[in-house]
């Protein structure tokens, strides 16, 4: 039960207007799945932002998703920092998506990158999801920083620093 695996992996670009198509279009291209566009809720005069813009894309990834990581990780030289972990997940940055082994320059879409997230999750995390005789999980169920880094490291071969 104490078993860690990984619930999905998010895939997500942030932009408005012509750049929010090209970062559709990216996505589609790396994962093969329609992406969902994100909304913002709130109103940021500063920044043009207004309610129901379009901000934003993210594909989750619940199926197949070892090898994306793994491509993923590979623009980092499989090494990530421990701030970049919480608890239950951790976030990094690609900071072009030419660098992703396998993927060409495409020049309808330009430079861009992406954020990527990994979700990760223990036995018995559904009892607190579920809306029929919804459960407690205790906090022993939550996986900290240091489960997330022996996992990284015997599964990936990933370097924290």
């Amino acid at each position: 039960m104490k078993e860690i695996s990984i619930e999905k992996v998010v895939l997500s670009i942030g932009g408005t207007g012509d750049n929010l198509e090209k970062g559709f279009k990216l996505l589609k291209m790396l994962t093969g799945r329609k992406p969902a566009k994100m909304e913002s809720r709130k109103r940021i005069p500063a920044l043009g932002v207004r309610p129901r813009l379009e901000v934003g894309a993210v594909v989750t990834l619940r199926k197949n998703m070892d090898d994306t990581l793994k491509k993923m990780l590979a623009t980092r030289d499989n090494t990530l920092r421990k701030s970049q972990i919480s608890p239950n997940n951790f976030s990094f940055g690609v900071k072009e998506y030419i660098e992703i082994p396998g993927t060409e320059y495409q020049r309808d879409i330009g430079i861009r990158g992406l954020d990527v997230t990994v979700v990760f999750k223990r036995s018995g995390k559904r009892v607190r999801l579920r809306k029929i005789k919804e459960g407690k999980i205790p906090k022993r169920n939550e996986i900290s920083k240091e489960e997330i880094i022996k996992f990284m490291e015997d599964k990936f071969k990933t370097n924290f620093i």
